[in-house]
């Protein structure tokens, strides 16, 4: 579909009506799609239109959709049982933990806590980590996001709306400044990369004057941030990090939600940087769309008693049969693609810039990139307005996008993602921006 069409279709807007009159309005609906069907990375409307993929449910599609060995295996799951609670035992469960163990971006041991979620799985590292230290405190980083039950939204920082109506929040938490380098808000020293600076930051400022640091349980930290732009921090950050909860007998939480499972080319984000996190929270991609996450720790750290910390729905059969069915197609296919695409993307990427002054800048790994929006490339204001108009005319030409920060649009599409399906995602991306920038022009003429 790469003409614009007139959307919602008659379909579609009953859908919603319906959805309108016994759904929260809480979901922020990004566009008014009414998904039908999908396989691998297209999908179809109610209506039968057809769009490209190119945020895959917030990067939880790692395979793409309904792929068939992802299927197969819930189904052949599905048929033996369904459910079985977490007081007991199943053979995928371990099978899962094992493979979770393998794969772990640390040299100890690894132990899994199953969860239903991401944000259970950070809720999971959050009482862990206070049950092990001893100590209640933690830093966080703005632009943050870890989920939005009351301990994990006390971490989310990337937008203020998040927090309105639901103080007061989890305490003992303080913010720092996450190192962005297209946006820094510290001064460098002579020598240090923005990371470094904002490492002595957290020493000098955080553990020097507010925090003593032998009350810091842990250090909650996404390599990768999503919801505040597809943030990539800059290569001395994670190894100063690691050496300042060293020295202080912190704990390194790495948040790899939504960075993980082989989105950037890598099982985990974290190894871009070369550091060991102590304890890592995944989903999203782990199980191609089964709600599935785990909180995971070095064998030394998961020290909590019998009872300390459950759930019923941990270890679900069929998420596990799922993860397992996605985990073996990474390995076999998609880690390497991701790796491979990313860069061709970005590339891409980088030659639309320049035809394009609106966009200031882009960045990722893998395939999670960032395009961020300005209004003027000297001044780098975000251009929300303009970036929501991309998103939507982008919609209406049949590839679907979600936005980020104040004004990104992420490029995370399934692993599985073609060369072709690329080059057709891409023309559909620019001729949005096209069209978007010349009505921003007119509307400052008009003005």
């Amino acid at each position: 579909m790469s003409d614009s069409i007139k959307l919602p279709g008659p379909k579609a807007r009953a859908l919603i009506k319906r959805d309108s009159a016994v759904i929260s309005p809480s979901y922020p609906r990004s566009y008014p799609f009414v998904m039908d069907h999908g396989k691998g990375c297209e999908v179809w409307d109610v209506d039968g239109n057809r769009f490209l993929d190119f945020m895959a449910g917030i990067a939880v599609l790692s395979t793409g959709h309904a792929h068939p060995k992802v299927v197969k295996a819930i189904q052949e799951q599905a048929e033996k049982f369904i459910h079985i609670s977490s007081d007991f035992y199943h053979e995928k469960w371990i099978a899962l933990a094992e493979k979770l163990d393998e794969i772990a971006p640390f040299q100890e041991s690894a132990v899994s806590f199953m969860t239903n979620s991401g944000t259970e799985a950070v809720e999971t590292a959050i009482k862990l980590a206070r049950y092990h230290t001893g100590r209640t405190n933690f830093i966080g980083f703005t632009g943050a996001f870890h989920g939005r039950t009351m301990g994990a939204i006390t971490f989310t920082a990337s937008k203020a709306v998040y927090h309105r109506g639901f103080y007061p929040l989890m305490n003992g938490v303080v913010h720092a400044p996450y190192p962005n380098p297209y946006r820094p808000v510290l001064e460098r020293k002579h020598g240090e990369d923005y990371g470094e600076t904002v490492v002595r930051y957290i020493e000098e400022q955080i553990l020097g004057h507010i925090l003593p640091p032998d009350e810091v349980a842990g250090i909650l930290v996404e390599p990768i941030q999503g919801e505040g732009g597809y943030i990539v921090p800059p290569p001395g950050f994670f190894p100063a990090l690691r050496k300042l909860c060293d020295k202080y007998g912190i704990l390194l939480i790495a948040d790899e939600v939504q960075s993980g499972m082989g989105r950037t080319g890598k099982w985990w984000a974290i190894e871009h940087f070369e550091t060991e996190p102590d304890i890592f929270t995944t989903a999203k991609g782990i199980a191609s769309g089964m709600p599935l996450g785990a909180c995971v720790a070095r064998k030394s750290v998961m020290t909590w008693e019998r009872g300390a910390h459950g759930n019923t729905y941990g270890g679900n059969p069929l998420a596990c049969a799922a993860a397992l069915a996605t985990i073996e197609l990474l390995e076999q296919e998609y880690l390497q693609n991701a790796a491979e695409a990313g860069r061709y993307l970005l590339d891409a990427l980088h030659e639309i810039q320049t035809r394009h002054p609106s966009i200031g800048d882009v960045r990722g790994i893998g395939l999670m990139i960032g395009v961020e929006f300005v209004l003027d490339r000297k001044t780098k204001e975000p251009a929300k307005d303009l970036t929501e108009r991309i998103v939507q005319l982008a919609f209406e030409r049949g590839l679907l996008l979600l936005s980020c920060g104040k004004s990104v649009i992420r490029i995370a599409p399934p692993l599985c993602i073609t060369r072709p399906e690329i080059d057709e995602g891409l023309r559909i991306f620019e001729e949005a921006i096209t069209v978007a920038e010349k009505e921003a022009s007119l509307s400052r003429v008009m003005a």
